[in-house]
């Protein structure tokens, strides 16, 4: 048996835009999209849980249509508004380059979402560290498929990710099967050993979210600022650290290469307070910088 409940946008909206920053890579076993609707299958604090988003029409009142399934159904469509996007302020950008302001008029339905779930956000994160995309949406999918669990509900192909106990308990080698280093293992393990702490991050203020986060060895402000933008739907969480992000925010701005992560603070500046919504507009915006270099290559930590 499934839940429902729908949310009406106040004004513009963007579903499959907003809430393209959940999915991690085009094959997330936690994400699909399917005939125009996404599907979620996520590990609320009641249990796991499945969830699908369609659009109306807006000839038709422009709602968005979820059901849920699951032991956790009823604690996300308590959340929904918020998941969607209606704590954020979209109104509180104020554009300062000509790059920004034509990105803000042309995306005027795109928001900032709140999952919630720091966990869910923080374990990708970490996989994502120092690794290309590619091997990090691989460990990703490779982990949940194996020890996770079927999402809830009728859809056949979409997946949980395990249990913060279960995380735990996956032996060494199926971290190293899976491309993960380590390092990177043994700060998602740190992380899930405080896994309450870790999740009361997404009810603290950004400062505060940010040194609970970074008070884990092997999380930093890189991972902390990636997770805060899902979790807390944080508008300031400006990603830094990063390897691609200052050079395009840099030649996006000014059209120059080189920028490093003082240059890009510096450059978005002016929109403190809302320097991450700053980042996502000119990136959906801004001109690309020209390929020069060759792209990282895919790491092998398998032994010689």
């Amino acid at each position: 048996m499934s839940l429902t409940r729908s949310w009406t946008p106040p004004g513009p909206y963007d579903l499959h835009g907003s809430l393209r920053v959940l999915r991690r890579g085009p094959y997330d076993p936690t994400y699909r999209t399917e005939d125009g609707a996404i599907w979620r299958g996520t590990r609320t604090p009641d249990g796991p849980a499945t969830l699908r988003l369609s659009r109306r029409r807006e000839a038709d009142g422009g709602a968005v249509c979820a059901e849920a399934w699951g032991p956790g159904a009823g604690w996300l469509l308590d959340g929904l508004p918020a998941l969607l996007g209606a704590q954020d302020d979209p109104a509180a950008f104020v554009p300062h380059h000509g790059v920004a302001r034509e990105a803000h008029r042309r995306h005027p339905g795109l928001r900032l979402v709140r999952t919630g779930r720091v966990l869910e956000s923080l374990i990708p994160s970490v996989l994502e560290q120092k690794v290309t995309a590619e091997e990090a949406y691989r460990a990703w999918r490779l982990l949940v498929r194996r020890f996770g669990e079927r999402a809830p509900g009728p859809h056949p192909h979409l997946w949980v990710m395990p249990h913060p106990r279960d995380w735990l308990r996956i032996p060494s080698w199926e971290w190293h099967r899976a491309g993960v280093d380590q390092k990177r293992s043994a700060a998602v393990l740190r992380a899930l050993q405080r896994a309450g702490r870790m999740e009361e991050a997404a009810r603290l203020d950004l400062a505060a979210a940010l040194a609970r986060l970074q008070a884990v060895p092997g999380i930093g402000p890189w991972t902390a600022a990636e997770v805060l933008q899902r979790s807390n739907g944080e508008p300031d969480a400006v990603t830094v650290g990063d390897l691609h992000l200052p050079g395009l925010i840099g030649y996006a701005l000014t059209g120059a290469r080189g920028t490093d992560d003082e240059g890009m603070l510096e450059l978005l500046a002016p929109y403190e307070g809302q320097r991450h919504r700053a980042c996502r507009l000119i990136l959906l915006g801004g001109p690309r910088m020209p390929r020069r270099a060759p792209r990282f290559p895919v790491g092998n930590i398998a032994p010689l």
